[in-house]
């Protein structure tokens, strides 16, 4: 009974309820402090994963934060335009003309007043096969233009085919390729120039050569790419115009009767060096001829003496006795 009428008492003493409150606070406490540790730990992880921009000895905290500020602002590709597409374009005619030199001369005119210029050209003189093959590029603006004229040089269009294919990817690409690599040198310069041992300098200047020969090379693909967008290849053939057949008699007695003797004599040789063969292989023949006469002989002779031997109507009858 004591230890019953003894709990009702503890509700009546504060000292246990406020320690209890006091535990309880300590443990939160601690809680919260270890998953703020864990969420520290984290962000340093995320951060420590991020390249390290290596700084030469004697480099200042000002070159460190130009280096920062480079790295932050390295362009990324734009998504491009619906309008700002970039489409390289190509063309090819066959056509026919009264004369591919004097044609491929007006062509390559043209091609310049427009201004474009004859990229590649061949002309043939020969009489069999006259023709020409060249390649101009016109500004891509003055494409239907082009097209108009080399339908008026020509007596008649065989075919026409044009091609295009969209590198706006690969245009955005190079020149944000060749924006971040101008980025790279204007800080690897900017390094060198607050470098203050001479072997950092060279360190530094052997980083800035290597990336002025990638934005040599990378500029020179945008030239070549942009030249390409901005204006058309057209490849042309020129074909000859055939001439008009003239009704002629084309008869030469002569030459026929000089044909036909030149036959006859061949036909006349022919049977002489056959007779002759003939007559010498005469001997040869005869021999062949005995050899297989004399083999059927042989054999005729031997399938008749076989026959006689086995053949039970070859032995003679018994003499039959008549009686008296």
């Amino acid at each position: 009974m004591s230890s019953v009428a003894a709990v009702p008492k503890l509700w009546h003493r504060p000292w246990p309820w406020i320690g209890a409150s006091i535990l309880a606070v300590l443990i939160l406490a601690a809680l919260s402090l270890s998953n703020r540790e864990r969420r520290s730990s984290i962000t340093a992880g995320v951060h420590s994963a991020q390249p390290e921009v290596v700084m030469p000895e004697g480099v200042g905290r000002h070159a460190l934060r130009v280096s920062a500020m480079s790295l932050g602002g390295i362009a990324t590709s734009p998504s491009p335009a619906p309008a700002d597409r970039k489409i390289v374009r190509t063309s090819c005619m066959e056509l026919t003309v009264a004369s591919p030199a004097d044609v491929a001369e007006k062509i390559r005119a043209f091609a310049e007043s427009l201004g474009g210029y004859v990229e590649t050209a061949q002309i043939s003189g020969s009489q069999d096969a006259p023709g020409a093959t060249m390649t101009i590029r016109v500004p891509a603006s003055r494409l239907e233009d082009a097209k108009a004229e080399l339908r008026k040089l020509s007596v008649k269009v065989n075919s026409e085919k044009a091609d295009a294919q969209d590198v706006t990817k690969q245009y955005v690409d190079l020149e944000a390729r060749i924006r971040n690599l101008q980025a790279q040198e204007a800080q690897y310069l900017e390094i060198m120039r607050s470098a203050k041992k001479v072997q950092d300098m060279l360190d530094v200047s052997e980083k800035v050569s290597e990336v002025r020969g990638e934005i040599e090379q990378q500029q020179a693909e945008f030239a070549t790419l942009s030249k390409q967008v901005e204006t058309v290849a057209i490849t042309i053939s020129l074909l000859p115009q055939a001439a008009p057949e003239s009704f002629s008699l084309n008869w030469k007695p002569l030459h026929q009767l000089q044909v036909a003797g030149r036959d006859a004599l061949e036909g006349i040789a022919d049977y002489a060096s056959t007779m002759a063969a003939v007559v010498l292989y005469m001997p040869v023949i005869m021999l062949w001829i005995g050899t297989i006469v004399l083999g059927i002989f042989a054999s005729w002779r031997a399938v008749r003496w076989v026959g006689r031997m086995f053949s039970p109507f070859s032995k003679p009858a018994a003499p039959t006795t008549q009686p008296s």
